[in-house]
């Protein structure tokens, strides 16, 4: 959908985008059914929510932080992305790693096929998602983002989980927006509420890059006006919050808690975070993973810029340290991606 939202930024094209869901609309009758509740949906198709194994919540494989001003998906080859980041996604599934969610946006470098194809490759379940990124200032958000209404935004959203993405019958396993830091501006809050609409008519679940507790707990409230549980919300970067009593309180709300951002140098501070979730009985609502990756279009191909495998190398041994028993990290790295991504209606 990005080149189609790219062509029309003054004013959504709605001639063209009933034609788009006419084209969409005869996909499915080939095969692109609704998916059931209980599944996820991957690349290459929707999955029991219980099978996806091992998972890291919160990763990228490209990212191209032009802006939206001058996105083009020509910006990079596809063979040359995959040749270079399929051995690291090969490492991943020898590590144990049986599924990744993918959080690179539109108008940030998703694409859909290049992650089928390095899924396909390498036997990962991969995720992708739908939705609009507004942190960084709105750099990322296309026109359109400013002047349509949430109701619209949310249906070009819902389309992509009807009928794929671009026209390739890839869906999106989960909705990924972003807010600045600090109160939500009215840009962002339509954005929230964008991203509740499509919930209530898709079951995906909203994860929103945050980082502390005001825009989270504003996002939360947003969600819960327009009838959303706060379990249908995942707070991603929390790490970014220091006062770990506001993780208590999003959980005793119903919300997921992300810290998404370990590294080998950091580990030690994820692993004094999963202590105090441990401690009062909150493991159970949390996600771990690493945002690293990623391949930059324009830039020389050195390996990931952070680790991929921090997660197996670094924390989880320093957990098994801590006391952390099996059914423990389990449940933070198998359990909580199952029930935090299932596709669900969430509503009070």
């Amino acid at each position: 959908m990005d080149k189609f939202l790219f062509k029309r930024c003054d004013q959504i094209d709605r001639r063209r985008f009933i034609k788009r869901g006419l084209f969409a609309g005869t996909l499915a009758l080939f095969g692109f059914s609704m998916p059931k509740p209980g599944k996820i949906i991957t690349v290459r198709g929707a999955v029991n929510a219980n099978k996806i194994g091992f998972t890291l919540a919160h990763e990228h494989i490209l990212v191209d932080f032009i802006g939206a001003e001058n996105y083009q998906t020509s910006r990079w080859n596809r063979a040359a992305v995959i040749k270079a980041v399929l051995p690291e996604m090969i490492k991943l599934k020898r590590l144990g790693i049986d599924t990744v969610f993918d959080f690179t946006p539109a108008f940030l470098g998703r694409d859909a096929l290049l992650l089928q194809e390095l899924s396909t490759k390498s036997d990962l379940n991969i995720v992708t998602n739908t939705g609009f990124y507004g942190a960084g200032n709105n750099k990322y958000l296309p026109p359109v983002a400013f002047t349509a209404e949430a109701n619209d935004l949310a249906e070009m959203w819902v389309n992509e989980f009807r009928y794929g993405i671009d026209n390739t019958g890839i869906r999106p396993g989960f909705i990924k927006i972003s807010v600045n830091p600090g109160s939500l501006s009215d840009l962002h809050l339509k954005l929230v509420r964008a991203a509740a609409l499509t919930h209530l008519q898709t079951g995906l679940t909203i994860a929103s890059h945050t980082g502390t507790a005001v825009p989270a707990f504003e996002q939360i409230a947003a969600l819960k006006k327009l009838g959303v549980h706060p379990s249908a919300f995942i707070w991603v970067h929390a790490q970014n919050e220091k006062d770990p009593e506001n993780y208590k309180k999003a959980v005793n709300l119903g919300a997921w808690v992300s810290l998404d951002g370990v590294q080998e140098n950091n580990a030690p501070d994820y692993l004094q975070s999963l202590l105090y979730m441990k401690n009062y009985g909150l493991l159970h609502k949390v996600l771990v993973s690493q945002d690293a990756g990623w391949y930059e279009p324009g830039t020389p191909w050195n390996g990931p810029k952070r680790s991929y495998s921090d997660v197996h190398t670094t924390l989880i041994p320093q957990l098994k340290e801590a006391g952390f028993n099996k059914k423990e990290i389990r449940q933070i790295f198998e359990i909580n991606p199952q029930r935090a991504f299932t596709i669900k209606i969430r509503t009070f």
